[in-house]
């Protein structure tokens, strides 16, 4: 099943453009995001270096799980990138996400030593990483960045359920349960111990 529409990198800044205004009102951008711009990569470098053209900012979200040379590609026009991680233990994020981790966390530790601005996301998936334990780990790994921007704590949701059914799929996650405020206000502040500015999505 296919929904959207396919669309060329010119019409995509154009439509992009229609609110630049708003942009430069708002010292907002453009933002690169799910599924992965880093899968697209000439698609993605293409529409970056449009808007960078056109004086807009720009941020792309990733999980970083490919190869070093991609990122590379993509740093000369992006303003900020949001990574995510999901755990630091190998065969607990093979388990929940179907990949090692060793590249992303390599990938993580090298945009450290750039300029860039980084923010870290890291996804809350009770079972998955919702133990103080888990993210404290996160933070600790992350906290000497010289470019941290902060980690954003984002609780898990089920809004992809829909599409799963929509392909005829089982979705996985239908036992889980959103994390309450008071949990993810729990993790946060132990995890602020660690020396590290964390905010919840």
């Amino acid at each position: 099943m296919v929904t959207g529409r396919w669309m060329t990198v010119g019409e995509v800044v154009a439509e992009v453009l229609r609110d630049k205004v708003f942009y430069e009102m708002s010292n907002g951008g453009v933002t690169l995001s799910g599924g992965d711009p880093l899968v697209q990569l000439g698609f993605s470098q293409a529409l970056l270096e449009q808007f960078k053209a056109e004086g807009l900012d720009t941020a792309i979200e990733t999980a970083a799980n490919c190869p070093w040379r991609s990122f590379a590609k993509l740093l000369p026009v992006t303003d900020l990138v949001m990574i995510d991680i999901k755990h630091l233990e190998p065969g607990k994020h093979r388990n929940a996400t179907g990949v090692l981790n060793q590249r992303i966390l390599s990938n993580a530790r090298r945009l450290a030593s750039t300029e860039k601005p980084v923010i870290i996301r890291v996804p809350i998936v009770p079972s998955v990483n919702d133990t103080v334990e888990e993210v404290t780990a996160i933070a600790r790994f992350v906290k000497d960045f010289p470019n941290l921007q902060y980690i954003e704590f984002l609780p898990f949701h089920r809004l992809g359920e829909g599409k799963y059914h929509a392909l005829g799929l089982e979705y996985p996650a239908s036992h889980l349960q959103m994390p309450s405020k008071a949990k993810m206000n729990e993790l946060a502040t132990e995890a602020r111990r660690c020396g590290v500015d964390v905010r919840i999505g």
